[in-house]
């Protein structure tokens, strides 16, 4: 005979019942209240230390104490502090405390809060291989981290605004630390801002800062690498700001910068110079072509202007060159743009050929002139042209025709151009034979 499963007995005393729930409620309430107990009380501590900003500055000293001088130690003591405190609250605390060794007040003084470690960056020993180490504390420490990035940036603005609370060897290990920081591509370039502050300049602070600065950046990379940064936050044509006004000229930064044993950033910043004087002058004469001025007037203006800035021959022609050619809105239709081509060059063909006394002068504008219609596709059957107009303007020489021709083109375009050039070339070879044979005849 078979009997079904029943859960409970099949008649249950109503007092034995009542007993038993009542017996088992209060048990959980016991243990319900003892977890509650334990809990609260763990909270409490943990919740203390991550919200309490002085427990968390505590925390932070006691541990970098403890850690001492062992760089691997420290840099594990911060990864697995990150879980436990609240590095997003107090990131601008958890940074000064790593660099100056306890809270910033305003001006780059510590605070009066006596909770400070004597084991961070300004204490550490003054030297490149020391300051390396400190970059890979805060690249371990940022890379676990990655919200901590826009805090550590603002931090290091912030410290070099502060330069002026620091004393020269604590301000010589934040240089060479930033530099090592910029060539590892842990902050931007554009940090460099504060460097910019009036009385940082005015000081002779900032100069000093970025000699350490671009030592140890160009010592981690090479001056292309930090340039490729500069120009891309818009830094690079800025150098000069280091300076006050009355310094502030290529020649006395190159000779600071050199002097300091920087030759390549000097280099760098007169090329910058050059560049930027060279794109003013390009926007000068355009507006002195469109106001109409008179061809004397602008090559008066452009010979004082190489003058003043050392700038080639061969240099401003290229820049003339640019000029001209930039200043006309071009045909789009093939057909079309030569003619056009023909007249707006034969217009100004005094102002080219007032900057092309030199052969060497002529070869840039011939090469200029072929990348030119290389990279302007309508101009592709305008070349030969284009150099006729300009032989016969005085422009251009045969000698320097049949230099360009036979060795100083370029590789752009160049089996069309040549092809284009070849009957005007041999015409020229010709009348020089000629002319050659005449004067022999003349001399007998």
């Amino acid at each position: 005979m078979s009997t079904s499963y029943q859960p409970f007995p099949a008649v249950v005393h109503p007092s034995l019942f009542t007993e038993f729930f009542w017996s088992g409620l209060l048990s959980c309430v016991a243990v319900f209240r003892v977890s509650s107990t334990v809990f609260e009380d763990n909270f409490d501590f943990d919740e203390k230390k991550v919200f309490d900003p002085t427990q968390f500055q505590e925390t932070i000293v006691q541990g970098l104490n403890q850690t001492g001088s062992d760089l691997d130690a420290v840099a594990k003591f911060l990864d697995a502090s990150g879980a436990k405190l609240d590095y997003r609250r107090y990131a601008e605390t958890l940074f000064d405390i790593l660099v100056a060794g306890g809270m910033l007040a305003p001006g780059g003084t510590l605070s009066d809060d006596l909770t400070r470690t004597e084991f961070c960056l300004f204490t550490a020993q003054e030297d490149l291989e020391t300051m390396q180490a400190y970059a890979q504390v805060f690249n371990k420490l940022i890379r676990r981290y990655k919200y901590l990035e826009k805090g550590f940036e603002e931090e290091i603005k912030k410290l070099l605004l502060f330069l002026k609370g620091f004393t020269e060897s604590e301000r010589n290990k934040l240089a060479m630390l930033t530099g090592i920081l910029l060539a590892n591509g842990n902050i931007s370039a554009s940090i460099l801002n504060s460097l910019y502050n009036e009385n940082l300049v005015k000081e002779g602070v900032s100069a000093a800062f970025a000699v350490k600065l671009f030592k140890s950046w160009i010592h981690e990379k090479d001056i292309n690498s930090v340039a490729g940064s500069l120009r891309k936050v818009g830094m690079d044509n800025r150098l000069l700001e280091l300076f006050p006004a009355n310094k502030r000229s290529c020649e006395h930064f190159s000779k600071y910068f050199t002097d300091a044993g920087l030759k390549e950033l000097s280099d760098f910043a007169r090329n910058q110079q050059a560049i930027g004087s060279r794109k003013e002058l390009q926007k000068d004469l355009q507006e002195q072509m469109e106001r109409g001025d008179p061809f004397k007037d602008i090559i008066a203006s452009a010979r004082e202007e190489m003058k003043k800035n050392n700038i080639s021959e061969q240099t401003m022609i290229g820049i003339v060159w640019t000029s001209v050619m930039s200043y006309v809105e071009w045909n789009k239709k093939e057909e079309l743009v030569t003619e056009q081509a023909i007249k707006h060059l034969k217009q100004y063909s005094p102002l080219l050929k007032a900057f092309t006394s030199q052969g060497a002068s002529e070869i840039l504008l011939l090469v200029k002139m072929q990348e030119y219609c290389y990279d302007n596709i309508h101009f592709m059957n305008s070349f030969q042209k284009i150099v006729v107009l300009l032989y016969k303007a005085d422009v251009l020489s045969e000698e320097a025709i049949l230099k360009w021709y036979t060795e100083a083109h370029v590789a752009k375009g160049r089996s069309v151009f040549l092809e284009q050039m070849k009957k005007f070339v041999e015409w020229l070879k010709n009348a020089e034979e000629e002319s050659e044979s005449e004067e022999d005849e003349a001399a007998d």
